[in-house]
């Protein structure tokens, strides 16, 4: 939001219906801001009277940069046929399937009802889509250029068709339908206007597949640096192009999936004060019910043990650092692992290189934190504060437990992730709760058995 935008200013003009001195502020605004704003509004009636005072070249753009979908969803009811076919007709192709997508049926068939044959076949079509696909986020609005038309002739086409295309910036030289080159506006200046456009376009596209994963389209646009991307069907035919914009979206989207799932949470499409608290219990409950009942394995162990802890009771106080610094260790693994898998540095045949790796870092740490906290245990558990009970027996079952909890953890964190992908799961689910949960249970079974051997319990 502009500095100098005064919202309450605004609130106040549209509740005491100075729609003209309203009008005229907004007219001077950015879409985005404007849209910001709409979304302050807590009375939908007075919502639907703002968005009537914006001119009609801007009004399309405003709906698009509405994220409430509620708020959009509202728009629709509430505006007259006339004034939704005027929205929608300026709408982008794309933009109007991610509009409809989020829309319940009887919305999906007014807006469908108020727009043209045409246009209405072109939505099925892209709907018809997957909803992870390329094709599900790609736009038809492209420009398209001959091989064998000249730069004037080319600049001709772009001013008589680009005013209702996504982006003139870059187009795509096609023959019979099948994409054969590109060629960027900034190139054709460059050029004489005499010079074929076969001449001076890029013939090493690169360009994706209608079923291919939008993940992976985005993955393509950081990778190469494009400012779009071709989308081809099974005969390479071009059908349509994904905008740097979009793009965006879906890596905000995937980023915001996998934090969500990293943190023991189902993915919601709705901003955080927008989900209401009973969709937010009902996200969080499973992987909260799931995570307790696994930890009952962590209880069995404990006390399948009990005798051992009654006899060197000095053993309970250091579990919780044992455990907490096993979670912590195999959620580094994990956070890299996926990481990596997202950006495609690793595939499963990579799995031995990957431990291999992950274990010769674990035995580094391990050493270290067992060497910091012998010190630690010796002169201020021992020494400083008089406690006959840690004895050097003690500590060295706590510090060989570390390194064997630090390696274990390390090695799970990697392989679980890696692991997920392989059987069709995402790895983001193989995250900090799931592992800290088995390194837990790890991390116990490795303390006992180190207090079985050293300290004979």
């Amino acid at each position: 939001m502009q500095e100098n935008i005064d919202f309450d200013q605004l609130k106040e003009l549209a509740r005491e219906h100075r729609f003209r001195e309203l009008r005229a502020i907004l007219v001077e605004m950015n879409e985005v801001d404007i849209a910001e704003f709409l979304e302050s509004l807590e009375d939908r009636e007075l919502l639907v009277l703002v968005f009537r005072l914006l001119p009609k070249s801007m009004a399309a753009d405003i709906f698009t940069y509405l994220e409430d979908s509620d708020i959009q969803e509202q728009l629709i009811n509430d505006l007259t046929d006339t004034e939704l076919k005027a929205v929608i007709s300026d709408l982008y192709l794309d933009d109007a399937v991610d509009i409809i997508e989020d829309m319940p049926a009887n919305v999906v068939s007014r807006i469908l009802r108020n727009t043209d044959p045409s246009t209405r076949s072109q939505i099925n079509e892209l709907l018809s889509y997957p909803k992870d696909s390329a094709g599900s986020i790609m736009t038809p609005e492209f420009v398209t250029l001959h091989k064998d038309a000249t730069v004037e002739q080319s600049f001709a086409r772009i001013r008589k068709i680009g005013i209702d295309r996504e982006t003139v910036y870059t187009c795509y030289v096609t023959e019979n339908r099948v994409l054969i080159g590109v060629v960027t506006v900034r190139r054709m200046l460059l050029s004489s206007y005499e010079t074929r456009i076969e001449d001076i376009m890029e013939t090493n596209v690169v360009s994706v597949h209608t079923h291919d994963d939008k993940e992976d389209v985005a993955q393509v646009f950081s990778k190469y640096d494009l400012p779009a991307v071709p989308v081809v069907d099974g005969e390479d035919r071009l059908v349509g192009i994904v905008t740097f914009d979009d793009a965006m979206d879906v890596m905000e989207e995937e980023t915001t999936e996998d934090i969500e799932k990293m943190a023991a949470i189902l993915p919601s499409d709705k901003p955080y004060l927008r989900t209401g608290v009973l969709e937010t219990w009902r996200a969080r409950l499973p992987w909260l019910m799931l995570l307790m009942l696994s930890a009952t394995f962590t209880s069995m162990i404990l006390t399948s043990f009990e005798n051992a802890l009654m006899s060197y009771a000095i053993l309970t106080a250091f579990i919780p650092m044992l455990t907490g610094t096993g979670g912590n260790s195999g959620t580094q693994a994990s956070t890299a692992v996926i990481r990596a898998l997202s950006l495609d540095e690793v595939e499963f045949r990579d799995l031995l290189a990957v431990v291999a790796k992950e274990i010769r870092v674990a035995l580094l740490c391990g050493v270290c934190l067992a060497a910091a906290n012998f010190a630690k245990m010796m002169l201020v558990d021992r020494w400083l504060f008089q406690n006959p009970e840690v004895t050097p027996m003690v500590a060295a079952v706590v510090c060989l437990t570390l390194i064997g909890t630090v390696t274990c953890a390390k090695t799970v964190g990697c392989i679980l992730p890696m692991l997920a992908e392989k059987l069709g799961f995402d790895p983001a689910v193989m995250a900090s709760p799931f592992i800290s949960t088995v390194v837990d249970a790890l991390s116990l079974l490795i303390y006992f058995q180190f207090a079985r051997l050293i300290l004979g319990v």
